[in-house]
Parts: structure tokens; sequence; C-alpha cells
């Protein structure tokens, strides 16, 4: 493929998603300088949970590890300045707000019960609250120019008892009571800080019309980023949408595409060429825009979590192979050698895809700070995806001599419980093995509650089937052979 124009000027923004793994302030702060090493010009700092809300929004505060504190949020902006980055953060203000949600002193506040994400755009209680969160942000931001306020995926909007009585006057929609509240906020913002520009996500603005769109009360007040991570990114569709953007009046526009967090949900390892195939789509966006049509910039997010209460992603030393290949595939515009040589060099690693990476003989590096944490991780994922490990149900011994029928009336073959004994707990230790490598490289860079999250959240599962066997023939060899038998090979 010939190259594309590289990103057109504007800013380069490495997304921070704090919800989950929050990494320890000492490694963050080595992050943020090789954020600004490979090519990046600032961050979206997304907290949720871990910032250090005060007075009554307390209660927004993880509890599962201690929130950063005033002094290391103030840090991170005082390393970031240094390396010569902006700091935007970013709050959300009506859509995926589980974090606020969940808690019972709040459920009142969600536009429906089961919904834990979105807020009531007609309680007074619930804009106040969005208020207040906003306000402590921004105050501890003092040298931030932008502020993200959120609002994508508002599920279930229009279906509480209170929207649906506001919806039975004839004319109204669901679209202008999405706009009610966003406009209600990004107003509220403009008056107490007339000088900080807003950003929003453009997803719940997609489907509306040019009229809507021009006399949505948003024009001149927000600034749209129009989020894609697919790697096959339908750059016509995309163009189009900028078009229609511009052309209703919302002119200043940014690009949002990953870096990692937007394959699967319970993705380990990020895949390299994925997100660079990302990239490429969005430069194809760019270079098929109009001469009117200007990018403020580009968001390379890293999600770490799908929302609040799904599993975590990719760790980010998984991904900053994927990071510095996705900023020189923008800045070169291809990933050619060139930008893959420039890659390795400046991670110091043999491949761009970390799975394949070689690995090193001193562990981390100033080059790549966490590259240890991510080749044990490698290591630890290619066990647990391994037939041996992932069908060990669909072992000839399990499916001919230890089915449920079997295992139900403890009746197994002492020689075939031997077996699969002797295969269960080998697997079993190995794995256990490599694991408590994992948590005490993990520790080092991630809170201990996270790195016992994430094992139970991507290794337990996968043990889990190993581990009821080795319990189910223990339970029936003593059943099955003498007493004096059954109890060396049950201690096995």
């Amino acid at each position: 493929m010939d190259a594309l124009p590289a990103w057109p000027k504007g800013k380069k923004l490495v997304h921070l998603d704090l919800k989950g793994a929050p990494p320890r302030i000492d490694y963050l702060h080595k992050l943020i300088g090789l954020f600004s090493g490979l090519g990046a010009d600032g961050l979206l700092v997304e907290y949720e949970d871990m910032f250090p809300y005060e007075g009554e929004l307390k209660v927004l505060q993880s509890t599962q590890h201690p929130p950063y504190s005033r002094e290391e949020v103030l840090s991170i902006q005082e390393v970031a300045k240094s390396q010569g980055l902006e700091v935007i953060p970013l709050v959300q203000t009506f859509g995926h707000m589980e974090f606020v949600l969940k808690h019972k002193s709040l459920w009142e506040l969600r536009e429906v019960g089961h919904c834990l994400g979105t807020l009531n755009p007609h309680k007074e209680e619930g804009v106040r609250l969005v208020k207040e969160m906003l306000r402590q942000v921004v105050e501890l931001h003092p040298g931030s120019t932008s502020l993200h306020i959120g609002a994508d995926e508002v599920y279930l909007l229009g279906e509480g008892e209170e929207s649906r009585r506001w919806l039975s006057t004839p004319g109204r929609t669901v679209q202008q009571l999405f706009l009610s509240h966003v406009t209600r906020v990004a107003k509220g913002v403009r008056e107490a800080w007339p000088n900080l520009n807003m950003i929003m996500w453009d997803d719940m603005l997609r489907g509306m019309d040019h009229d809507t769109l021009k006399g949505s009360g948003l024009v001149g007040l927000v600034q749209l980023m129009l989020w894609d991570y697919n790697p096959t990114l339908d750059v016509k569709n995309t163009v189009y949408l900028l078009e229609r953007y511009s052309g209703a009046g919302l002119s200043e526009l940014w690009a949002a595409s990953a870096f990692k967090g937007s394959t699967n949900v319970h993705t380990c390892v990020t895949s390299t060429q994925r997100h660079v195939d990302n990239h490429l789509q969005w430069l194809q966006v760019a270079a098929a825009l109009p001469e009117g049509i200007h990018m403020l910039g580009i968001a390379l997010t890293g999600w770490q979590r799908y929302d609040h209460l799904s599993v975590l992603c990719e760790l980010l030393p998984l991904a900053l192979p994927s990071l510095a290949s996705s900023l020189q595939t923008l800045t070169h515009g291809q990933f050619s050698p060139e930008a893959q040589s420039r890659v390795t060099k400046a991670l110091g690693i043999s491949s761009v895809e970390v799975e394949t990476m070689e690995s090193s003989t001193t562990g981390d590096s100033v080059l790549f700070p966490g590259r240890r944490l991510a080749e044990l991780v490698v290591e630890l994922t290619a066990i647990l995806q391994s037939e041996e490990l992932r069908h060990f149900e669909d072992n000839m011994f399990v499916r001919g001599w230890f089915t449920p029928y079997h295992r139900q009336r403890k009746t197994v073959s002492p020689l075939i419980a031997q077996q699969l004994q002797s295969q269960a707990m080998t697997l079993l230790a190995l794995v256990e093995q490599r694991v408590a490598m994992v948590k005490k490289e993990m520790v080092r860079l991630y809170p201990a509650s996270t790195a016992q999250e994430w094992v139970e959240q991507h290794v337990s599962p996968v043990v889990a089937p190993l581990q009821r066997i080795l319990e189910d023939t223990r339970a029936s060899l003593l059943e099955m052979v003498p007493q004096n038998v059954s109890a060396s090979m049950v201690g096995q």
C-alpha cells in the first residue's frame, strides 16, 4: 500500500483509562515520559473512581484500591508538563456512570433501575452531582485548557418513567432529551470556566439529521470526538459523518482510534497489527476530507475495561508496542519498514508484536518499562490457551472413563484416575508457577488488588475444570479401592 499523508497537524493524545488496573504512580510517571518520547502531544485521562473526590462525593472513590491522592494527580500533570504533554481530564456526565450509580445511595438517579450506566436527566440532584464532579476535577487541573465530558453510549435513555412522561408530549424525541441534558451540562461548564474547551463523544449524535444538529445548542459550545476502533473502519461513512457535523456548524472535530482494549472484552495480549490497521483507516479518512474540515487531533484510546463492571482488558505493558506502532503509523503515513524500525529501536525489542518479541535477558529497561511483565503474561497466556489445557475435558480418558455419569456415581478405574491426576497436577503446577511469577512482577507496577483481580478473571476460569476433575477423581478413588491404597493415591 502506498504511503498516505501523515496525520494532519493536530494533537495526538494517549488515553489513560484508570478505571481498572491503575498503575502505581512511579510507574505512571515512567509511562508518561515514554509516551512523550514516542510522539504523543497530550494525555486524555479518565480517572473514574481513582480520582480523590471529596465531601459528599467521597463515596465515589474506589474501595478496591486507594484512589490517587491530590498530590499524585498534580504530579501526573507536572510530569506531563515537563515532557511537553497537555493533560485533558475526562469526566462522564450522562452514560457510563456505573461507578457513580452503583452506589445504593444514588440508585434513584438511574434512568431505569436495571441500568447502572445512564443518569436520569430529569432529576435536579443528578445534574447537581455531575456539576460537582466536574468542579472538583477541573479545579484539580489548573493548567488544563480542555475538558472531555463523555456522553457516549447513553443506553436505555427515554425508558425511565419520568422520560416516558416527558416524551408523551407530541413532538418530543429521545434525541431532544439527550441534547437537553448535554447542553445544560456544557453551558454550566462554559459559565463556570469560560475559557475551557469542551470535548464530547459523537456516537449519540450520529443518527441526528442536519436541522437537529444545527439547532442542538452544541454549535460553538463543544468539540466532537468521533470514535471508531475497527481495523476495517468504513472510510466513506466516516468521512460522510464528519462532513455532516461540519456542515451543521459542529466544525471543531477530533478522531479517536484505539491502541488496546477494543479487540475483545477479555483479551490479554494486544495485537499490534489490528491496531495499526485501525490507524491506517483513519489516515485514509484524513486524506479524503475536503479542505474545509479541520481535525483538531486524534485520541489513541487504551481501554482497560469495556465498562466499570467488566473484566480487565490488556494491561498497559502488553500494549506499548501497539501504541508505539500506532503513533509511528500516524507520523509516517504507513507502517513502513522505517516506521517498524523506529518502534523496535525505541523500545529495544525484536518484533513489534508483543507475542513474538524475544525475551529479554535483563527484564525491564528504561526503553520499555513493564517489559518483564509483558513477557510473563504472554508466556502464561500461551499456556492457558493451549489445546491440552483448554480442552482437557475432551481428553480421551475423561470422555472415555470419567464422564458426568462416572463422576456422579463415583465409579472410575483406579489406573485411569492415576493417569488423569498426573496430567491435571502437572498442568496445574505449571500454571501455578507462572502465576506466581506474573503476580510478583505485577505488584511492582500495579496494586496487589489488581494482580488478584487479573488472576481470578483470566486464570481461575481456565483451570477450574482441571481442579474439579482432580477433586472428583480423589472422591471416586475413596469409593473404588481399599482405604490404605486410596489414601496413597489421593495424596498424590
